[in-house]
């Protein structure tokens, strides 16, 4: 058994061993044990249930609690890529997913509906389309959203969330036109007649923020769309609560410009922020991180600065991502990069220098490549052991660039629901290197850790979804690319979106396992992944889910 030297301050906390069904530590000196003390907010111990009741008696409760809880004990999941505030306000919106809509018409015939029933003036979006996905095998256009409204701006958000397709009004109202020229870091599409077609992406949906609203330039894809500063508070709310429902206890924010930041404080001020929040500044706010000396993590238990969110390229799945080759499925696209190798990495060495994590986007291998190189000179100028440099989603490195990875320790977070959601369209846009797309196996043989998260709302919050995907690597049509040197069993996938997501947020010593010292963090299921057929992992239900030793859930 394993014990916690607690602090005699909190001797009046209360004491209760929990006895479930099983119990699946995460940690190799607790597994196998059958029961676990919590004493105030904390795990004090991990053993048998005599060992649980002698241990609280040393702590002057000689008496405690013994809960049954029916069901498998994990340690709550950790999510350390995901945009909360965009995911609450997404659920205001239309849901043009596949599961609604599988024809551009379906499409219309949603987002009509929903004019009707709103106010005259404000916007009607969507979001959740794949233009792969639907009948047409192409992106909406203009004209077709300007049969939901032409008097208001329409909006249809792709499924990446790296941009989508307006109606003519909000094109014209913008002042955008055929002769307008694409912004940094983004792009207005045309036709073959150079007429715009309504799709834009990235820096070009700064025209979708207002004039007060959030501007991030070339630094990211803009899906900060302002709402009234008390529905965003819902909304983020309300966002919580569905992660809640999933299990996960502790959120990495992946792009916090002033908007998210703002709500973060009013939510934590007001005691309603529920789950544990790690913010990534985007770049475009570096300079103003460094002037308030921002030099390191710092924060409370409940929410915390972490570090800067970077963009090397776009998405794979709005084929913005950079192949300067171009796509398979589209040879005059090649998608981009946000920024010049040297500017980028001269962000990449001032960030470093400064002593804070990156976290950097990157899908393609010349943008990974971009990243690499960057992390690598900065730390040779300014050598910095356990740096824990992140590049997200990561979907397609090289085996060399995995070998790189490991000697620089950079930690790829990986999405494994995208592989789900749309893995034949990587090889639909890219071709047979497509295969290979989240090769979790491989950064596992080489040493690089595995992270696992969701992107939500790119897609839902649902850590049984990406584990069981890590495992069987099984798309949602039923389909698998590559071979088996690409999955990762599912004791790995557990932990990789547990104890990983926590190392990569520089909480592994107070959360992502049942270990004595961290913070009483868990969630209950109805069965054991672990042992249970991993084509139903994803079906598996979450009972409970416990923040700080109490039920939040």
């Amino acid at each position: 058994m394993r014990l916690l030297p607690l602090d005699r301050s909190v001797l009046d906390a209360r004491a209760t061993i929990l006895r479930p069904d099983e119990l699946v530590t995460v940690d190799d000196a607790t597994e196998g044990a059958e029961a676990v003390l919590v004493f105030g907010e904390e795990i004090a111990a991990v053993g048998s249930v005599d060992e649980c009741r002698a241990r609280a008696a040393s702590l002057g409760r000689p008496d405690p609690e013994v809960r049954r809880l029916p069901g498998t004990l994990l340690p709550g999941f950790v999510d350390p890529h995901a945009h909360p505030l965009m995911y609450g306000q997404m659920m205001t919106w239309v849901d043009c997913g596949p599961e609604r809509a599988s024809t551009i018409p379906a499409i219309v015939a949603l987002l009509r509906e929903a004019a009707e029933n709103t106010p005259a003036g404000r916007p009607i979006r969507g979001y959740g389309y794949e233009h792969r996905n639907l009948a047409e095998k192409r992106h909406p256009r203009k004209e077709e959203l300007d049969a939901v409204a032409d008097d208001r701006e329409v909006y249809l958000m792709n499924a990446s969330g790296h941009g989508g397709v307006v109606n003519s009004f909000t094109l014209r109202r913008n002042g955008v036109t055929r002769d307008t020229p694409d912004p940094d870091g983004g792009v207005f599409f045309r036709d073959e007649h150079g007429e715009l077609t309504g799709e834009l992406s990235d820096a070009a949906c700064n025209i979708l923020t207002g004039v007060t609203g959030v501007k991030v330039g070339r630094h990211g894809p803009n899906f900060h769309l302002e709402d009234e500063p008390e529905e965003h508070a819902r909304q983020l709310a309300a966002a919580q609560e569905k992660f809640l429902a999933a299990g996960v206890t502790a959120i990495g924010d992946a792009q916090v410009t002033r908007r998210e930041f703002d709500m973060y404080l009013r939510l934590d001020e007001a005691g309603r922020l529920k789950t544990r929040v790690h913010m990534y500044l985007l770049s475009h706010l570096l300079d103003q991180a460094l002037e308030m000396g921002l030099h390191g993590a710092f924060g409370t238990t409940r929410l915390a600065f972490a570090g800067i969110k970077f963009y090397a390229d776009g998405t794979l799945g709005g084929w913005t991502a950079y192949f300067p080759d171009g796509y398979v499925g589209d040879p005059c696209r090649t998608g981009q990069l946000y920024h010049d190798p040297k500017d980028y990495a001269a962000l990449i060495g001032k960030a470093h220098e400064a002593g804070l994590q990156t976290a950097t986007h990157a899908q393609s291998p010349d943008a990974i490549a971009m990243v690499l190189d960057a992390i690598e000179d900065a730390q040779q100028r300014n050598p910095r052991p356990d740096a824990r440099h992140r590049i997200e989603h990561c979907g397609l490195p090289s085996p060399e660039q995995i070998e790189r990875m490991a000697a620089l320790g950079v930690h790829p977070v990986n999405q494994p629901q995208h592989y789900y959601n749309w893995g034949e369209g990587v090889t639909d846009a890219v071709g047979t290197p497509g295969e290979r797309f989240n090769p979790l196996g491989e950064f596992q043989a080489a040493g690089v850790p595995v992270t696992l998260s969701s992107d939500a709302p790119v897609a839902e919050p649902n850590p049984l979804e990406a584990i069981q995907t890590a495992v069987t690597r099984t798309t949602r049509r039923g389909h698998r690319l590559g071979g088996d040197d690409l999955l990762i069993d599912v004791r790995s996938a557990v932990a990789a979106h547990t104890i990983a997501g926590a190392r990569v947020l520089g909480r592994e010593r107070d959360l992502g396992s049942i270990t004595p010292g961290k913070r009483a963090d868990f969630v209950l299921l109805d069965e054991n992944p672990l042992t249970c057929d991993p084509s139903r992992i994803a079906g598996i239900g979450v009972l409970e889910t416990w923040i700080d030793g109490e039920v939040a859930r």
